[in-house]
């Protein structure tokens, strides 16, 4: 075996199928027994990785989105993806649809087995303990996202000195009501819309953790309670945090981290599939090329610079209320402005106004839908 993927979420089924494509031999070892794996996350997927999911040939059923509407204090800030459209899909439908997108390329699936421990037989490659016995890999990799233990046992982690951030989510029987993703900013929490159906919305809130229940978060935003009013809960509630995760390396030995398990950012800008899956398809062409994880770790740390900027700037925003509602004054003044950032944040060099160097344009600030 080539690959042993510790981890059958959507990036360690993504890297199984980039590595089926490239001739390698995987298989995928998931911990929990019962596919499809749900997760607390936003569940919008950006233009990247839709195109990344089309080229795989994985099809699952959601709605897609246009890009990103702010909403802080009555104003309204929109920002639209240059090109393609982004996609929300339940994250259930999303690993189902990878899963036999993996099964039809050869790709073997093992659940319910957990990664106990693994050795080193140098350039032999590594023997994997599992719970449900050995397994011999070349590499073993690990994509077991934010709280990795292949991280944590290969020596990989590293402290975190982030602000610890929390998420909470559930989903609503609803017709969306917009063709955009909903960021609705409040004092101390965000509140993210996502249709990911026809007639469901998915709503899931980011803040520090102080204990309150999704109600409880939900009355902070009086207009998106109103949306919901009546709507039947068509989930539980998942928890997911803290976020912040941070790795010295992508690699050690013969082990490799793809996706959140290198360190996970703040899911905020939407783009933890995105990247995982970018990331997952350096890995395997590092890997197939026989080169240096060197330069594996390279290539990741530039997929991550825009990214990591973005989030940076969106904390700020999230803990300075005030600063906060300029920028979003700004940008509902200068659409453009707002159109550069989303086309950053979806890989894009332009705009639908135009080159990223363009003039901005200017139009009156809107109210709160």
């Amino acid at each position: 075996m080539d690959l042993a993927i510790a981890g059958g979420g959507p990036v360690g089924l993504g890297t199984a199928i980039f590595a089926a494509r490239a001739g390698l031999r995987s298989i995928v070892l998931e911990r929990r027994r019962h596919w499809p794996i749900d997760k607390a996350c936003g569940e919008g997927i950006m233009p990247r990785g839709v195109a990344l999911l089309r080229d795989l040939g994985v099809e699952a059923r959601g709605r897609p989105f246009h890009g990103v509407r702010f909403l802080s204090n009555g104003i309204a800030a929109e920002g639209r993806f240059p090109g393609e459209p982004g996609f929300g899909v339940r994250r259930t439908a999303l690993v189902e649809a990878l899963r036999e997108r993996a099964r039809a390329a050869g790709v073997e699936l093992a659940s319910g087995c957990a990664v106990r421990d693994w050795c080193e037989r140098g350039s032999g490659g590594v023997r994997i303990e599992t719970t449900a016995g050995p397994v011999s890999a070349s590499w073993l990799i690990g994509a077991d996202g934010l709280h990795s233990a292949v991280r944590r046992r290969s020596g990989l982690e590293r402290r975190s000195r982030g602000v610890r951030r929390y998420g909470i989510r559930r989903h609503f029987r609803v017709e969306p009501w917009s063709s955009l993703v909903e960021v609705h900013w409040a004092e101390g929490a965000e509140a993210y819309v996502t249709p990911v159906a026809p007639d469901e919305v998915g709503i899931a809130f980011l803040w520090r953790g102080d204990g309150r229940r999704f109600d409880e978060l939900l009355a902070l935003f009086p207009a998106l309670r109103e949306r919901l009013r009546g709507a039947e809960p068509t989930s539980a509630v998942l928890g997911a945090g803290p976020f912040s995760q941070r790795a010295r390396s992508c690699h050690r030995g013969r082990v490799a981290l793809v996706g959140d398990a290198t360190g996970a950012l703040d899911p905020l800008t939407g783009e933890g599939i995105t990247v995982g899956l970018l990331s997952a398809r350096s890995l395997v062409d590092t890997l197939a090329r026989g080169a240096s994880l060197h330069a594996y770790e390279r290539r990741h740390r530039r997929l991550l610079s825009v990214p990591r900027a973005l989030t940076r700037l969106m904390l700020v925003a999230a803990a300075h209320p005030q600063l906060r509602h300029r920028f979003v004054a700004i940008v509902a003044r200068h659409p453009a402005l707002f159109d550069r950032l989303i086309a950053l944040d979806a890989g894009e060099t332009t705009t639908r106004r135009g080159r990223l160097g363009g003039r901005l344009e200017s139009r009156p600030t809107r109210s709160e839908p």
